[in-house]
């Protein structure tokens, strides 16, 4: 009987079969999606180092064969060959992957698997959804790696980009060729031995999509190709012609302004007055009177230009000093009114709203969504607000309690405005739009009621325990993020690496390796070893992790 797996399982491939010639199956579609499914054997540094072991539609096997692919069959919409006892030894990792041609993301995809299977019979199998997935175009869906021994692993991984992204990141070129037309077997070739037993008149599943022909190029799109010229010597005797006359210069000549023609009875409009001056009034008319909440030299519809001071009684804009002797925002003389005035309530009718840098403000009338906190940070509320006790059961305690993750809440219900800060932390709102984010507990300050949130895993050779564990919120809503100081986000590549005292949160798509030996958070596991963490982020452009300047 085939084991199931979920992502992120692995076995010994000795422990699923005893053979070696293994039949490697994935089955993947959705409606109008198209798909390019491929296997790279990568080295040691999970490079693509030889271009011969991308094995894919216009490179159908590897030189030794070890890698075949075979097309669809038997249910599958792509299948291989694997043979592991003639892979070479400079390759250590097999990734199947499947990449979208054309438009989609990888969540419109229906019900689809990996599967192996060995002397016709299935051994392991790695299902999926599409609701595991989000805006990406690509996905490596099971790898066998060499680690001692050949080992399978469910991956599950989305990469953002397509299967020119997903060659980058594994170090390869992408090389512009003609496609080759692959030969599919006939209909009167038997299967081998190692394939699973034929399935006579197995339907395509409802959500599969009919392949379809390539279109032709556009002929819009490419411009005609310029016609040769050639140009022939004037024969011996000849005048040649004349040269060209110079075109004249369009500025040799001075710029003159005509006069301006004046309707008669209508009087010019007075220039515009330099920025931080009032606009005189025409002559004979008194000055007009600056409007409610502006000062002196403020003129409606005048745009400050960049680096001006601002007007009298407003703020500098961010990111732009005062001038110099005065406070950022504060007007010069202008009473204890004029000086609160850089510190008041920021109103911007959002949900949430960063009110400084370590104090952030939830409107609870606007969504209607009740909010989850953190017990005590709350600092001031306005109108009808609720707090109770937001517990997390019995099994949530024990896992909190094992994890680490344990998360003492508060739940804010009602209409106001909740102003929550924790020990002068920076804070961070992040809104999430069917994506996710992981963060381990002690960086959460809060989150709207809508997330979904769980302990995710992190496996760990070596670690005292067996691995690591943080929290994965994904959905839609915000989660704010606490900081010590001002946090750097980071692109996750092949090469990125960040202690695990420093690391605050990572884009829930990034695969996290522990890479060395380990020490764990105090709160992670009982008795601290006082050995350093490192951990290894891997994923497609678009997946970051972000660091704080402080170790927990």
């Amino acid at each position: 009987m085939a084991r199931e797996f979920q992502r992120g399982h692995k076995a010994k491939v000795s422990d699923l079969t005893a053979g070696t010639d293994l039949y490697v199956g994935v089955q993947i579609g959705g409606p109008g999606l198209t798909f390019d499914i491929s296997c790279f054997g990568l080295d040691a540094n999970e490079q693509l180092s030889d271009d011969r072991y991308f094995v894919f539609f216009n490179q159908p096997k590897s030189p030794e064969e070890s890698i075949q692919l075979l097309g669809p069959q038997s249910g599958d919409t792509e299948s291989f060959r694997v043979t592991l006892d003639r892979v070479p030894s400079t390759i250590h990792r097999l990734s199947f992957t499947a990449t979208l041609d054309g438009a989609g993301q990888m969540s419109q995809v229906g019900p689809g698997y990996i599967r192996v299977v060995a002397g016709g019979e299935e051994v392991v199998r790695y299902a999926f959804t599409g609701a595991e997935f989000s805006t990406e175009r690509a996905v490596m869906l099971g790898d066998f790696y060499l680690k001692d021994v050949w080992r399978f692993a469910a991956v599950g991984q989305g990469f953002d980009g397509g299967l020119e992204a997903l060659l980058k990141n594994f170090g390869g070129e992408v090389l512009e060729e003609e496609p080759e037309v692959v030969q599919q077997p006939g209909p009167g070739t038997a299967s081998p031995g190692f394939a699973p037993p034929p399935q006579l008149g197995a339907p395509a599943p409802q959500f599969g999509a009919p392949a379809q022909a390539p279109q032709p190029a556009p002929s819009f799109g490419a411009p005609a190709p310029a016609a040769t010229q050639h140009y022939a010597p004037p024969p011996p005797g000849s005048t040649p012609p004349p040269a060209p006359a110079p075109s004249p210069q369009i500025h040799a000549a001075p710029t003159i302004a005509a006069p301006m023609h004046l309707v008669p009875g209508l009087v010019p409009p007075p220039a515009p007055a330099p920025y931080g001056q009032p606009q005189q009034p025409p002559y004979g008319q008194p000055p007009q009177q600056p409007q409610y909440g502006q000062g002196p030299g403020h003129v409606p519809g005048q745009t400050p230009p960049p680096g001006a001071p601002a007007p009298y009684g407003q703020r500098a804009p961010y990111g732009q000093p005062a001038p110099y002797g005065q406070p950022q925002g504060v007007p010069q003389g202008g009473g204890l009114h004029a000086a609160m005035q850089m510190y008041k309530e920021l109103p911007t009718g959002q949900r949430w709203t960063a009110q400084n840098k370590q104090l952030v403000r939830v409107d609870l009338g606007a969504g209607g969504q009740p909010v989850l906190a953190r017990q005590g940070s709350m600092v001031m509320y306005q109108g009808k607000v609720d707090f109770g006790y937001k517990g997390a059961g019995f099994a949530g305690r024990i896992v909190g309690n094992a994890t680490g993750q344990e998360m003492q809440l508060m739940r804010c219900t009602g209409r106001g405005q909740v102003f929550l800060a924790e020990n002068s932390a920076y804070l961070h709102p992040i809104e999430l739009q069917g994506d996710g984010i992981c963060v381990s507990a002690e960086h959460v300050l809060a989150f709207d009621e809508s997330l979904q949130y769980e302990v995710r895993r992190i496996e760990g050779h070596g670690i005292p325990g067996g691995a690591l564990f943080t929290m994965l919120f994904q959905g839609s809503g915000t989660v704010v993020v606490m900081t010590q100081g001002t946090p750097v986000v980071l692109p996750v590549t092949p090469t990125t690496f960040a202690d695990s005292d420093a690391i605050v949160a990572w884009s829930a798509a990034s695969q996290v390796i522990v890479s060395s030996q380990v020490r764990l958070r105090r709160n992670a596991y009982p008795g601290h070893s006082g050995e350093s963490v490192n951990l290894q982020f891997r994923g497609a452009p678009g997946n970051f992790i972000v660091v704080q300047p402080y170790e927990v």
